[in-house]
């Protein structure tokens, strides 16, 4: 089963809606993607965070 949880990017409280109830703020998926062995976009996500910087922040607390 798909999770729905998503977290906050301004106040980090967790709820299942795309807006925070509490302070209106964007919100996030709250889960990391699924690993696979075969990674097919793995070479292209290396060569990336090698140009931009190592961590790709989603939210600016990050």
């Amino acid at each position: 089963m798909k999770s729905l949880i998503r977290k906050c990017c301004e106040c980090g409280r967790y709820t299942l809606k795309e807006v925070c109830p509490s302070c209106g703020g964007r919100t996030i998926m709250a889960i990391p993607p699924r690993f696979s062995p075969e990674d097919p976009y793995g070479k292209y996500r290396r060569e990336l965070r090698k140009k931009i910087g190592f961590f790709i922040r989603r939210c600016e607390h990050d």
